[in-house]
């Protein structure tokens, strides 16, 4: 654990991080398509900000020593209906896991993540999911995340 860094809940203040932070990486997973992704940022822009004011977004933002921002992560929840392994009818799904370049490597993403957990937890949800990317997946393997059956077609 890196005891140089502090978690705190972020807030609407924290948006133009929270959408940095989206568009890069979406950037380092290879999206290059400038309009597209400009767009994504305007539409999300929209969703995160209505998000984070009515609380169906928490997000965490990890600051370094000198109160840098260097990581960050976020929960949607969502209403869904209920099923027999998981009876309650929120389900929460991490969006945004981002941790600035020169500070990989150094367990920050590992303690953000135990931080969003822990908080699940602590509001009674009975899963998390997420969207791994290929750099992202042996840490989220690590915390005991398993691949699903889900499916997916484009439209």
């Amino acid at each position: 654990m890196n005891s140089n860094v502090r978690i705190r809940e972020a807030t609407i203040a924290d948006l133009d991080v929270i959408m940095h932070h989206r568009r890069q990486m979406f950037i380092e997973m290879g999206y290059a398509n400038d309009e597209r992704m400009n767009t994504s940022q305007q539409n999300s822009r929209e969703f995160f900000a209505t998000a984070l004011t009515d609380r169906t977004y928490r997000a965490w933002l990890v600051e370094d020593n000198t109160g840098k921002i260097i990581a960050g992560g976020g929960i949607v929840i969502t209403v869904r209906p209920s099923h027999p392994k998981h009876p309650g009818l929120r389900r929460a799904d991490v969006l945004n896991m981002y941790t600035e370049p020169a500070f990989r490597r150094q367990g920050v993403a590992r303690q953000l993540m135990l931080t969003m957990i822990e908080w699940c937890k602590k509001k009674g949800f009975s899963w998390v999911a997420l969207h791994a990317s290929n750099d992202g997946r042996p840490l989220y393997e690590s915390l005991g995340f398993k691949r699903t059956t889900e499916m997916r077609l484009e439209l």
